[in-house]
């Protein structure tokens, strides 16, 4: 169906978006992204990967009569961290992605 030359160069194409694609998948995974809830009263650090790797909270935030409220600022900043992470994986990998059939479009990357 491909004159042999044709496929060579596909199968070479196709080679080396998959290294890109891995390399970015690298590249994300070893990242770090912050994100804050509260006005800054607490921030969460988050590889690209989406593992939670800091947690500040700020004096202010913490009420020992409202741990709810602490509680939810703490997950809306690990939210915000997480957003951002996929945020940036989407425009870098979405391309790669999708070249490869995996289909970039409104699914989780895997990583």
């Amino acid at each position: 169906m491909f004159p042999e030359g044709d496929m060579s160069a596909l199968l070479a194409q196709a080679q080396a978006m998959q290294e890109q694609l891995l390399q970015a998948q690298e590249e994300m995974a070893n990242s770090r992204y912050d994100g804050t809830a509260g006005g800054g009263l607490v921030t969460a650090t988050v590889t690209g990967s989406g593992e939670l790797v800091g947690l500040v909270i700020q004096p202010a935030a913490v009420d020992p009569d409202d741990t709810e409220t602490l509680a939810d600022l703490v997950l809306a900043a690990v939210r915000d961290a997480n957003h951002k992470a996929q945020a940036i994986a989407a425009s870098k990998l979405g391309p790669l992605a999708g070249g490869l059939g995996g289909g970039a479009g409104g699914g989780s990357l895997p990583f």
